[in-house]
């Protein structure tokens, strides 16, 4: 790798799923009558996303996306941070533009002028603030590397792609071509590897991703172990650890695992009163990143990560309802 080019424009830029996300609260028997798998994520068709659309009761309408939602939440924290992902010149695309823009994220990303609509993420809310999620993906599917801006890559200090984009052929090459651009600027690259059925669907390909591209490496507990193939996420985090500069496992209440070539950290789960549980690894995620991007000790990166998570479970929705800017800030500078 090269050195760095300089000190970046961006302190991050996600890459993934450009979605309008709409939260309702549902009670258990509505997962059932529409016979809804709790606490999952169902790729589903334009008429079931209308069917359940009517059904749900009124919600929050966001821009969402896994890698968005990281995006929106470092910007809040106090990052520089730009996005890349694909939406339609239709109305949804345009609220999901000036959402995320209005959090404070640069979104270049032209709409796509013809073929399938906005994608769209209806999430069903239990009382126990459990999210199961159902998402129809639309213009989502179109990105491919002719929208991925190297340029934009080469100016941020880390990438971070999102595993739910990774199904199409096409989007596969745009993350390698992503991190091609990261790493000859000397920048890092992460990813998120956003569920375990990503990873069963494409385990060859994650793997390779994974010991050829990626520097940080975001997982909870069932998805490592996926990636892995172990049943435990101590034996499963053994065996990527040498592929990856760092693995950042969350474990929910448990709190998460940092390991890093010489560091291990073990950091408790921050208080929270669970509302909604949408959001919470991006949340991580985004702490997690702006805390490193600022050259901050990875035990602090941690807990900023921890922080975020317990702010954006707390109520509905995955974007934080109280101020976050002087978290970043508050937290110790890494040792030299």
């Amino acid at each position: 790798m090269t050195a760095p080019a300089g000190k970046p424009r961006f302190d991050l830029i996600g890459i993934g799923n450009a979605i309008v996300d709409v939260q309702a609260p549902v009670s258990e028997a509505f997962l059932a009558r529409h016979a809804m798998q709790k606490g999952s994520m169902a790729l589903i068709d334009a008429p079931r996303a209308e069917e359940i659309t009517a059904a749900l009761p009124q919600g929050v309408q966001t821009s969402g996306g896994s890698a968005a939602n990281t995006c929106a939440v470092a910007a809040a924290l106090g990052a520089k941070v730009a996005f890349l992902g694909r939406v339609a010149a239709d109305a949804l695309g345009v609220a999901f533009r000036s959402d995320i823009t209005a959090a404070g994220v640069h979104y270049p990303t032209p709409p796509l002028a013809t073929g399938a609509p906005t994608a769209r993420c209806l999430i069903a809310v239990t009382p126990d603030g459990q999210r199961t999620m159902n998402t129809f993906l639309g213009a989502c599917a179109a990105f491919g590397p002719d929208a991925v801006d190297e340029g934009l890559v080469a100016d941020s200090a880390v990438t971070y792609l999102e595993g739910y984009l990774f199904d199409p052929p096409a989007a596969q090459e745009a993350f390698r071509k992503a991190a091609a651009a990261a790493h000859a600027a000397g920048r890092k690259v992460a990813l998120s590897l956003s569920d375990s059925f990503c990873v069963d669907r494409h385990f060859a390909e994650f793997r390779e991703l994974v010991a050829g591209h990626v520097d940080i490496l975001f997982a909870n507990e069932a998805e490592i172990c996926a990636l892995a193939r172990r049943e435990r996420i101590e034996d499963a985090a053994a065996a990527v650890q040498d592929d990856v500069e760092l693995a950042v496992l969350t474990r929910g209440e448990a709190g998460s695992l940092v390991l890093g070539r010489g560091e291990r950290h073990a950091i408790a789960a921050e208080p929270a009163s669970v509302v909604d549980t949408t959001g919470a690894g991006d949340a991580y995620a985004a702490g997690f990143l702006a805390a490193y991007a600022a050259g901050r000790p990875l035990e602090a990166c941690a807990r900023l990560g921890g922080l975020a998570a317990a702010e954006v479970i707390s109520h509905f929705g995955a974007r934080p309802q109280r101020d976050l800017s002087g978290a970043l800030a508050a937290l110790p500078a890494r040792e030299s």
